[in-house]
């Protein structure tokens, strides 16, 4: 009787061509011209980024575009120990949910110059681009996310603001009309 075959390491690769979109192509050359932007739900008013083209919540189309710093908040984050295939990248490090100043939604991205146990939910973070000779139409324009030195932020308060902020700009649009 032949040996039970429990495992096998097959390694997978999967190639395939994605068509941006409106949206998603001015957030493109945005970041090709060094600029992050997102774009505001007409219903919400929250300020999606990066934009898809419609609300995530009501499904409506979003067109405002709305210019970002590129100053932003650790949400989440998790400190990578074990290699992953095909990255560039060696272990230890931190991939973050980030959430730039003036927008709703989160993000993943690198967060590094400094010790990875120093990284805190709330953290103040900034970009840190590549040298423009580098820059392409992506997210990698953007080599990683650093501390600002800023007082780390509170979560359920900064949730709290946006959502007020958002509703503020609804209420403020419909008297407008």
């Amino acid at each position: 009787m032949s040996e039970k075959i429990e495992m096998i390491e097959c390694p997978v690769t999967l190639s395939y061509n994605f068509s941006a979109g409106a949206a998603p192509t001015r957030f493109l050359r945005g970041m090709k011209d060094g600029r992050l932007t997102g774009q505001r739900s007409p219903l919400t008013g929250k300020v999606i980024v990066p934009p898809r083209g419609a609300c995530p919540e009501s499904g409506l189309p979003t067109s405002e575009e709305v210019a970002l710093p590129d100053t932003a908040t650790v949400i989440t984050f998790t400190i990578i120990y074990l290699p992953i295939p095909t990255s560039k990248l060696d272990p230890p490090f931190v991939v973050a949910n980030l959430v730039l100043d003036n927008s709703d939604q989160t993000f993943i991205h690198l967060v590094s110059g400094c010790a990875n146990e120093d990284v805190k939910i709330g953290m103040r973070v900034k970009a840190v681009w590549k040298d423009q000779s580098e820059w392409d139409y992506s997210m990698d324009n953007i080599a990683y996310f650093e501390p600002t030195g800023e007082p780390p932020v509170d979560i359920e308060a900064l949730k709290t603001r946006r959502l007020a902020e958002a509703r503020q700009y609804i209420e403020k649009k419909a008297g407008s009309k």
